[in-house]
């Protein structure tokens, strides 16, 4: 099938729904110019991410860890939300979209509009304290590295989860919640590999749910997709948001 027929059934799918839910990874972020933990543009300093972002780094080296940090929060808060934000929001704002759970830390589909957002990985442009708890947003990157709790004293740290971290259970709970829910889930952007968030589509399947995927190339998930439309999101997505209004605009004339 060529991708307009591939759309096509997408769309008569979504349009159907009575509670879709999406999840985006990485590949969407980065058509903003964020670098992905994985692939070529996926390292610094000759650093892996998976060497940085780890309890053990940062009890480790705490200043070489937010330097890291206080890097990529500079490229979130420099980067704009591209047309995958944009169509993800406005199928929110048709009412389609009930819920988007997103591996991404920055701030792009909210700032394009998103509203009912689950971070499940955390938040980059927040940071807590290792002692008290208190917790800050940055409008810039931290003038202080590595940075102290203005409460306090005590090292702040980026408020993401790191690995061998659990998912802050309020998002995992939610998160399953909804995946229990969907009928639908929108799978954009993501290789699937980092569990427990590669299992949301899964879980979705053994509810009954149809998973529809949009990737450059195939995924984890794909196994699992009843539609899969191959490109990039933001060039998939608006063209798939302009068919769901298009059919919605033909039933509401029904």
């Amino acid at each position: 099938m060529s991708l307009e027929e591939l759309i096509e059934s997408a769309t008569e799918l979504i349009v159907r729904s009575r509670h879709m839910i999406a999840l985006t990874g990485a590949g969407v972020s980065a058509e903003s110019g964020i670098p992905t933990f994985r692939g070529p543009n996926g390292l610094w300093r000759k650093f892996k991410p998976e060497e940085l972002a780890t309890p053990e780094a940062f009890r480790r080296n705490p200043r070489l860890v937010w330097e890291w940090y206080a890097w990529r929060i500079g490229l979130v808060l420099k980067a704009t939300p591209n047309p995958a934000h944009y169509a993800l929001a406005e199928l929110e704002k048709l009412g389609i979209l009930k819920c988007l759970i997103t591996q991404n830390v920055d701030d792009l589909h909210e700032r394009a509009g998103s509203r009912s957002v689950v971070h499940f990985h955390g938040e980059i442009l927040f940071a807590r304290c290792t002692s008290c708890g208190f917790r800050l947003k940055w409008s810039e990157p931290p003038s202080e590295i590595p940075p102290r709790c203005p409460k306090c004293g005590s090292l702040l740290r980026p408020d993401v989860v790191w690995f061998g971290e659990p998912i802050p259970e309020e998002a995992l709970r939610r998160a399953l919640h909804e995946a229990s829910r969907a009928d639908v889930i929108l799978v954009v952007g993501t290789s699937g590999v980092v569990q427990p968030a590669g299992s949301i589509p899964y879980i979705v399947k053994e509810h009954g749910g149809t998973v529809i995927e949009v990737n450059v190339e195939e995924s984890a998930i794909t196994p699992v997709a009843d539609v899969f439309l191959r490109g990039k999101a933001g060039e998939v997505l608006p063209k798939l948001v302009t068919a769901v209004k298009r059919k919605l605009g033909k039933r509401g004339k029904e």
